[in-house]
């Protein structure tokens, strides 16, 4: 299928414009300012009630950020990891799609401002987002929550879903009720078709990923299961798992493959991919029809799942 119209309108506008510096050029602060540009906070996503707190944990304070939707509940209660590449996002770049998935789904939804490389590199994103889900199975009631949880993620958030499974898994951590993994890296490898088909021109590029990888996490470490989730010696045992990816994005087959991987060992797990969509593609959702159209289905499945 040909790329969606609005992000061929989207992209031909892009070309128009002086072309910026690529982000594997940039410093990682730099890189953090353009991405807050690109997904900036909407106040006008209306949300029943927004708030900041801050929970102890085991590198430090972790800073939340708790959308509660309309109604008395109880909610399914959802965990939001930011995508980024391990390295740029934060609470700001993730409001947007916290809110609707809050209010479309009649979810409270609880972001996580996890540790980030360079400064904090593998594992500390992990142990955030560990141990904020922790915490929220912990508080269930605090939270208005129904006694249901579920995780999910974009991108570098989709890995630290699948991790923080697996380590709730092998620690006999807090019960997860259901995992969605927005379009995540899944592994280390580059040698996958949708690289070299979708590896330049759809906003995440190879040059991307690798400078990603290069600020998170050190290569003799990248095989481990806990950064490549795809690469776990035992798969069995996982919450039952949506894998949403997108045709124009180097990162489709490796979520795709993590889909048929968690299938195999026995779970519960279904992975889409949606035609005509690039990496990304949630932040455009609530002004891109394109977009939507893979949005809603997600947030269906998540309120079926949780609600």
């Amino acid at each position: 299928m040909p790329l969606a119209p609005e992000y061929e309108a989207m992209f031909a506008q892009l070309a128009e414009q002086e072309p910026a510096p690529p982000l594997w050029e940039m410093t990682a602060e730099q890189g953090r300012e353009m991405y807050r540009v690109m997904r900036p906070v909407n106040p006008d996503l209306p949300v029943h009630n927004v708030e900041d707190t801050t929970i102890s944990g085991s590198l430090g304070d972790i800073p939340l950020r708790i959308y509660t939707p309309e109604g008395e509940g109880p909610f399914g209660v959802l965990m939001y990891f930011h995508g980024g590449g391990w390295v740029i996002g934060d609470l700001d770049t993730g409001d947007a799609v916290c809110r609707e998935l809050a209010a479309v789904g009649g979810l409270t939804v609880v972001a996580v401002d996890y540790r980030m490389a360079p400064e904090a590199p593998y594992p500390a994103a992990v142990v955030d987002c560990y141990e904020a889900t922790a915490w929220a199975r912990d508080n269930m009631a605090a939270l208005n929550g129904n006694g249901k949880l579920g995780v999910t993620g974009e991108s570098a958030g989709g890995n630290l879903s699948a991790v923080v499974c697996q380590k709730a898994r092998d620690e006999d951590g807090p019960a997860i009720d259901f995992q969605c993994l927005l379009y995540p890296v899944t592994d280390c490898d580059f040698s996958r078709g949708s690289y070299a088909e979708n590896g330049e021109g759809y906003l995440l590029e190879t040059n991307s990923m690798h400078w990603f990888w290069d600020m998170y996490c050190p290569e003799d470490q990248r095989s481990e299961p806990y950064a490549s989730p795809i690469k776990a010696g035992d798969l069995s045992n996982l919450p039952p798992a949506l894998v949403v990816t997108a045709e124009f994005d180097p990162l489709r087959d490796e979520g795709m493959a993590y889909a048929e991987a968690l299938s195999a060992a026995g779970n519960e797990a279904t992975g889409i991919c949606y035609e005509g969509l690039v990496h990304d593609f949630f932040a455009t959702a609530h002004f891109f029809e394109c977009s939507r159209a893979g949005f809603l289905p997600t947030v269906e499945e998540l309120q079926r799942r949780l609600g």
